[in-house]
């Protein structure tokens, strides 16, 4: 099994519901198999801290709800973490780095070395993943602490597991 269809897999036995995106290259599988499933309601954002909102309602609504985005992503979502804070309710968020490992674009490399960091001064929780045979894992981990625990949780996939772009060499 793929690490986009591993995280599926885990997300439907998390009994997540509500998946908010915005359109990535490297969640590119895991967005195709959300949209497929009638039982998911997947929902494009035209920004990143759409989703944090969202998941408030999903959860005030009686149902889990995922966040996907990359790394770029997280910068737009600082102030927007803050309601996780307040309103004390779970965030699962799947995070696509860049700016890492053989990262051509030099526009990505600031947010990609800073995601941790801001991640954590907004008290959400880290995970990462850097091999696709540790993903479902990771991802599961994450969703039990969030959902079960009622943390802040962040998955980071690796640019190494994800691939780093090449338009030309």
């Amino acid at each position: 099994m793929s690490w986009p269809e591993q995280i599926y897999t885990v997300l439907k036995s998390l009994d997540v519901r509500q998946v908010a995106y915005v359109p990535d290259g490297g969640h590119a599988q895991l967005i195709r198999l959300v949209n497929e499933d009638p039982d998911i309601h997947a929902v494009p954002l035209t920004t990143e801290q759409e989703g944090v909102a969202m998941l408030a309602g999903t959860w005030l609504g009686g149902q889990r709800g995922v966040l996907l985005m990359q790394s770029s992503g997280v910068g737009n979502c600082i102030n927007m973490l803050s309601l996780i804070r307040t309103c004390q309710f779970p965030l699962l968020a799947l995070v696509t780095m860049r700016g890492e490992y053989g990262e051509f674009n030099p526009w990505q490399v600031p947010m990609g070395t800073a995601t941790e960091g801001a991640l954590r001064l907004m008290d959400v929780h880290i995970l990462r993943a850097t091999a696709p045979e540790e993903v479902g894992d990771v991802v599961r981990a994450a969703g039990r602490m969030a959902f079960l625990g009622g943390s802040a949780m962040t998955v980071l996939l690796s640019q190494r597991l994800v691939g780093a772009k090449v338009f030309a060499e």
